[in-house]
């Protein structure tokens, strides 16, 4: 098997604000089992993220260029733009930030 990566995973926000994260941890074993159950591959969590409130998580995935990604959003509905943001390293490299009023993606491939 390929060795495994490191994938650091982080969530800001402007303001302080209630977010809803899901996170790839596991490497699906090919695209028809993720696309059966992604969830079974990207827990959920709900946290108090702000200006000096980072969310983070180090997971290891073999393939992130296929796998890595982070979404971020407001939990719940909500008219707040807490201005969110996410940050996506991988081998201890920023490979992708994302940024938006309500919600924030970063994966190296397209979704």
């Amino acid at each position: 098997p390929p060795p495994l990566r490191h994938v650091k995973y982080s969530v800001f926000a402007e303001q302080p604000y209630f977010a809803e994260i899901y996170y790839r941890d596991t490497d699906p074993p090919n695209w028809a089992e993720y696309s059966h159950n992604p969830y079974l591959y990207s827990p959920n969590i709900e946290v108090n993220v702000g200006p000096d409130q980072m969310w983070t998580m180090d997971v290891w995935l073999a393939n992130p260029e296929m796998w890595a990604m982070v979404v971020a959003g407001i939990a719940g509905e909500s008219f707040a733009t807490p201005n969110l943001h996410c940050v996506l390293a991988v081998d201890g490299v920023v490979v992708k930030t994302g940024q938006g009023p309500k919600g924030a993606l970063c994966s190296m491939r397209n979704w």
